[in-house]
């Protein structure tokens, strides 16, 4: 039963059949949010859901990738594969150290055969010919076997191609490679993103982190604790072609990273598709955007807020979003949200809009609310969204206090004595993505691997080749041979004419040569073969009757039906 069972498991069928369990298994984890990915989502899925969001939840349907069905699904893959590639490579192992098989008692049943026909005065016995055939044959790139080289129908049989089954196994072992590597970066690996204002500096650890997606097994001692100072971002605009006048076309972040706390400061420079290397992670720039720089008092006069406030991306020309909430406000929270232009322009109907992604004419346009922003309960909230349904504005278009527009330098005073708002400057702003995958770098190895792999079990042909000699009562030498591919082969009849080009060449048959004539097939080859000698009858003899150390036929044997 367990023999059985192994042998099922380690079929290709099963492995083909494991490998769509698998694409359907992942199919869940595009449906349902995942809770390494965004753990919140997760939890309000499961209250706006309360049927069947727990029964999803019992059944491992937010955490797909690390569920027990996936895992097993995975782990019968691999052994499936294993099984598969370990048994193919030992028999592949033996098949390179045995000899080639024994020739055939009917060459002309291989499908390419041919004859030659050494002439009595160019002195070549068949000892002679069997060896030149042998050495011809192994500069080729053929594992020669002679047999019977002293006798009288000595013959030899040689193979080459065995790199296309080498070639197969280092596909599928590579394969496997690949899916460990793969794992490994899933196990080990984390990803996280943050933000970093012109000034600000991020250290690799946990909170420095605006999102961090760790590995199934991370553990926070893996973070190395490198810093990096964004110190100055740049962007070249466009500004000669007319179609797309004003579109960025490089970006470059100035930073000062230290490899340890105690390390000494390094000045680099972050580009796109250019990450810094860091601790063992990578350092890419996805992002940017400007941070108007903002001070709210309070009722108070007190400094309730005071710094960069990232504005997010909206539209042409770096037209942006702004929220600010200051939950330290007093005697009530305060909340702003409007947009940010970098060079504000306005409409005969007085809509602003940004004319140019520069820094020409700033203006930050905003609306004011205060209220309970909701923040006091731990109810995580989006920092690029403000809900004011529950707040009562103070400052908006369709108000009588009309929205709040200020530029560097200004001042509004909020209505009621809620506070004031200054708009001190603005600053830039990157967006990053930090990696660390330790299976990265292997996971390239094995993919380049398993290309070299394939590649080569697509070009390399597994073939076999016998020749068999005999002497003539007139002193003739005759010379027969014939190939037989392992597998499908439309180069097979190419190498046989080079064959006998080079058989012809060495034993300068002149027009026998495949040079002067293509290679015939069986019968025209013997047809020729008997003119040549003016007998007919002894060809005939010398074809068709096997010596007698190849009485025994081969056809239907086990091997035959291999071969063939």
């Amino acid at each position: 039963m367990l023999r059985w069972a192994w042998t099922q498991l380690t079929s290709m069928r099963t492995a083909l059949f494991l490998l769509l369990m698998l694409a359907v298994a992942a199919v869940p984890g595009s449906l349902f949010p995942q809770r390494p990915a965004n753990p919140s989502t997760v939890t309000q899925y499961i209250k706006d859901h309360p049927d069947y969001g727990k029964v999803l939840d019992t059944l491992q349907l937010y955490d797909v990738y690390s569920s027990a069905w996936f895992s097993a699904i995975y782990i019968l893959l691999f052994v499936s594969l294993i099984g598969c590639v370990v048994p193919r490579a030992i028999a592949h192992y033996k098949a390179m150290r045995s000899q080639p098989p024994r020739t055939p008692a009917r060459l002309s049943r291989l499908p390419e055969y041919g004859t030659l026909v050494i002439p009595a005065d160019a002195g070549i016995p068949a000892s002679g010919a069997i060896s030149d055939a042998a050495g011809l044959l192994a500069k080729r790139g053929y594992r020669v076997d002679v047999r019977d080289r002293d006798g009288t129908r000595p013959s030899l049989g040689a193979e080459r191609g065995f790199l296309r089954e080498v070639g197969n196994l280092l596909f599928h072992t590579s394969l496997i490679g690949v899916l460990v590597s793969v794992a490994i970066g899933g196990l080990f690996g984390y990803s996280g993103q943050r933000i970093l204002v012109e000034g600000d500096t991020f250290v690799n650890t946990l909170v420095g982190y605006d999102q961090f997606t760790p590995g199934t097994n991370f553990q926070s001692g893996q973070l190395q604790p490198y810093s990096v100072q964004l110190d100055k971002f740049q962007i070249t605009f466009d500004r000669e072609s007319k179609g797309k006048f004003g579109q960025p076309i490089d970006f470059t972040a100035d930073v000062t990273t230290k490899e340890t706390p105690d390390a000494p400061a390094k000045k680099e420079v972050l580009k796109v598709n250019d990450p810094l290397s860091l601790g063992g992670t990578s350092m890419y720039l996805t992002g940017n955007g400007y941070a108007p720089v903002v001070t709210v008092r309070d009722g108070a006069g007190n400094v309730a807020m005071q710094g960069p406030v990232v504005a997010k991306l909206q539209g042409e020309n770096y037209y942006s979003s702004v929220v600010i909430k200051v939950p330290d406000a007093k005697p009530d929270q305060l909340a702003f949200a409007g947009f940010f232009l970098p060079t504000a322009f306005v409409t005969d109907a007085g809509v602003s809009f940004s004319g140019d992604p520069e820094l020409i004419n700033p203006q930050l346009t905003l609306n004011s609310y205060f209220g309970d922003l909701g923040l006091n309960d731990g109810a995580p909230q989006n920092v690029f969204e403000l809900d004011v349904k529950k707040l009562t504005p103070l400052n908006a278009r369709n108000l009588p206090t009309k929205g709040i527009v200020l530029t560097p330098g200004t001042t509004h005073t909020l209505p009621d004595g809620k506070g004031t708002i200054s708009f001190d400057g603005v600053k830039r702003y990157v967006g990053v993505d930090i990696h660390h995958n330790p299976g990265q770098l292997y996971a390239l190895i094995f993919a380049l691997l398993a290309v070299a792999g394939l590649v080569t079990s697509l070009y390399v042909n597994r073939r076999r080749v016998w020749v068999r000699v005999g002497s003539h009562e007139d002193g003739r030498t005759m010379v027969e041979y014939g190939l037989l591919a392992r597998g499908e082969d439309h180069r097979l009849a190419g190498e046989a004419a080079a064959i006998r080009k080079l058989l012809a060449g060495a034993w300068d048959l002149g027009g026998d040569g495949a040079d002067s004539q293509p290679v015939p097939s069986a019968t025209a080859d013997n047809g020729r073969a008997a003119a040549d000698a003016g007998a007919d009858a002894d060809t005939q003899s010398f074809t068709e009757q096997p010596a007698t150390d190849f009485i025994q036929s081969t056809a239907g044997s086990p091997e035959s039906k291999k071969d063939q």
